[in-house]
């Protein structure tokens, strides 16, 4: 028998004469004869495919977190610094008013330093939560999601606070938290953060 040969079982079969490959074995067609979807991956293992290119609205949840990030830094590192001079406003103030003694002064000086300084870290811990969230998204794990939603869940409900007491740049925030919680809820949000990771 030879491969040329109709009726020999390890030759080609009939109408396949382009397609072979070494010793007779077809060869195997690239994409399993269907091409990608543009902007997805290709499914490996039965597994559907996920984007291969992060969404617009992902990415601007992203911006906005930087956004909020580099400005709660800036706010929390102007408390922290800005704490001093408080200090010696609020001493001269008190002291200049001569019914209080020095002593007390001081002390109500310390005080009004040690909640500015709290303050100012707590600020500067949430710059550092949206910051490292918006790192994250590169990856595009669930974590990262939740995170950005519970982040800006906070800070919707923080800038609602300061909206109510009067402070109206919280108008800013309260929009680009509320914006972020979408981006991230949404569809296209839930099949970047839970597409397969290979």
């Amino acid at each position: 028998m030879s491969f040329g040969d109709p009726n020999n079982p390890y030759g080609p079969p009939q109408g396949q004469q382009g397609q072979q490959g070494n010793y007779g074995y077809p060869q195997q067609q690239p994409g399993y004869g269907y091409p990608a979807a543009p902007g997805f991956q290709q499914p490996g293992y039965g597994y559907p495919a996920g984007p291969a290119e992060m969404p617009g609205g992902v990415k601007a949840a992203r911006v906005f977190l930087w956004i909020l990030g580099v400005c709660q830094a800036l706010g929390g590192l102007l408390l922290v610094l800005g704490s001093a001079l408080f200090a010696d406003r609020i001493r001269d103030a008190i002291s200049s008013d001569g019914s209080v003694s020095s002593t007390d002064a001081d002390k109500a000086a310390s005080i009004g330093v040690g909640v500015m300084i709290v303050l100012g870290v707590i600020v500067l811990a949430f710059a550092f939560w949206a910051i490292f969230t918006a790192v994250k998204f590169a990856g595009g794990r669930g974590g990262a999601r939740v995170s950005a939603i519970v982040y800006g869940s906070v800070v919707t409900l923080i800038s609602l606070v300061n909206l109510l007491g009067g402070n109206f740049l919280a108008l800013i925030s309260l929009v680009l938290s509320i914006l972020i919680i979408v981006f991230c809820a949404n569809k296209a949000g839930g099949s970047w953060f839970n597409r397969p990771q290979y």
